[in-house]
């Protein structure tokens, strides 16, 4: 049989045509709680590893991360200067900056930060969906999974971790 794509390897050809039986697929979900962080954007790939660490083994598959927030993000970025976080932080906040009570908006009894934050969520996402080898994210050496907390008081936030694979 020859491949679909020039860019598989000969491993993944063979994997490809093994029957059904020869595979069990899993999936398993696990809810966890980030505690409340201040506005600005937070690695916490630590603790999503944590909790993958009592997933089934699997030797590859797909994990799905979802924030279960409007006012709240996920994201994929630099993992080792926190600066980068910052100015993360200032750029949003410069794109999309809080309300006051003469904003074009309706949406403002929550607060100035509210709809402000709904917009920083909306651009950034509420989901990631991230490899996993042997157990393990497969993340680039500079990459890590930030929360990007969009308001000011915020309580803890719940994310739902997905894991599928072989």
């Amino acid at each position: 049989m020859s491949p679909v794509c020039s860019d598989f390897s000969e491993s993944t050809i063979v994997n490809l045509n093994r029957r059904d039986s020869d595979y069990s697929m899993i999936f398993w979900q696990q809810d966890i709680q980030v505690a409340a962080k201040p506005r600005g954007f937070h690695l916490i790939t630590d603790q999503i590893s944590q909790a993958l660490q009592g997933a089934p083994a699997v030797s590859v598959g797909l994990l799905h991360i979802l924030i279960k927030h409007t006012s709240a993000s996920l994201t994929l970025n630099e993992n080792a200067d926190p600066a980068v976080r910052r100015d993360f932080e200032r750029y949003f906040q410069h794109l999309a900056p809080d309300t006051d009570r003469n904003a074009p908006y309706e949406h403002t009894y929550e607060g100035p930060d509210d709809l402000p934050a709904h917009f920083k969520a909306s651009l950034l996402g509420s989901s990631l969906t991230i490899p996993v080898t042997d157990g393990r994210l497969n993340l680039g050496t500079w990459q890590g999974v930030y929360l990007g907390e969009h308001r000011t008081q915020a309580a803890g936030r719940d994310l739902i971790l997905t894991l599928q694979g072989q």
